[in-house]
């Protein structure tokens, strides 16, 4: 991987291209959902006897600034 993105760079700078950079991978972290998801409790989670519920996400899959606590999160 390290490599072909060290041919890109070289044919980049060869041909006086812009290079841009963007990460792909969280850009949708924050994004709005419309649809309802549900998941799965997290382990250590659980109640006694509510083993079969499930959780609703109402914000972002990650922790953030703004959700210190997993709890908000959910």
């Amino acid at each position: 991987m390290a490599k072909s993105i060290r041919i890109l760079l070289a044919i980049a700078t060869w041909y006086d291209y812009e290079i841009w950079q963007m990460d792909v991978k969280t850009a949708f972290l924050n994004g709005f959902v419309e649809e309802e998801i549900f998941m799965d409790q997290p382990e250590g989670f659980t109640t006694v006897g509510e083993e079969q519920k499930v959780c609703r996400l109402k914000g972002p899959s990650t922790p953030q600034a703004s959700f210190p606590k997993l709890g908000h999160a959910f």
